[in-house]
């Protein structure tokens, strides 16, 4: 399903909030058009937390620490990469409005990034959005090769870690099937999506300082 909003209806973050708890996510057409339209899809992605798979090499990345894992330390250069163009990919459905609501969830605590950075750089990332035991997948991106690979796997340690039972990816990319992301229909993710937020979750539960290993720790043990 998928409805075009009315411009004589306000969208707020309290708006924003309701409708990912009714299973909705807003997208724009491209980043140049103003509207947002109200996505739900009818087969759902989403990304099992008891079923995180960590490919063996990227496991070793992960052990390398090629890049210093931050969070929530810059939303602006996030949203900005997310949204930038790259090859293969030209145009993106980030809007102004988009970064404009996401910013004041940000603000008000349930918008979230994971941060990769090199040599004091933003090279990858991810944002999405936390309500009780739900977390909303938005976008990710990598100007460093496995950037945003790490990225997600620091944000599912810290999913598991910090009681959150779904983890929406919305849609399912060959990126995504790597690591155990599948579809499912629209009733059952529903009941999943009951079911998570009926309980609360603390993002910050995980201490920022979990090393590597204590990272893949604990997704093995969620397992």
């Amino acid at each position: 399903m998928a409805s075009r909003d009315d411009i004589a209806i306000e969208i707020t973050p309290q708006v924003l909030l309701k409708a990912y708890a009714c299973g909705i996510f807003p997208m724009a057409e491209s980043a140049d058009d103003p509207a947002l339209y109200w996505i739900e899809p009818p087969q759902r992605g989403i990304l099992p937390l008891d079923q995180v798979h960590v490919p063996r090499r990227l496991a070793k990345t992960v052990r390398q620490q090629l890049f210093e894992v931050r969070v929530d330390s810059d939303f602006e250069g996030v949203i900005a990469g997310c949204a930038a163009s790259r090859p293969g990919r030209r145009t993106t459905w980030i809007n102004r409005k988009i970064c404009s609501l996401y910013r004041e969830l940000f603000e008000n605590g349930y918008c979230h990034t994971v941060e990769a950075w090199a040599g004091g750089r933003l090279v990858g990332g991810l944002y999405g959005v936390a309500l009780n035991g739900a977390f909303f997948g938005e976008s990710m991106f990598s100007f460093e090769r496995n950037a945003s690979k790490v990225a997600l796997i620091y944000l599912c340690a810290r999913l598991v870690e910090g009681g959150f039972s779904l983890l929406d990816t919305q849609f399912v990319t060959e990126h995504l099937k790597q690591f155990g992301a599948l579809e499912i229909g629209r009733s059952e993710f529903h009941v999943l999506l009951e079911r998570a937020l009926a309980h609360g979750a603390d993002f910050t539960a995980m201490p920022g300082d979990v090393g590597p290993d204590g990272v893949l720790e604990i997704l093995a043990a969620s397992a």
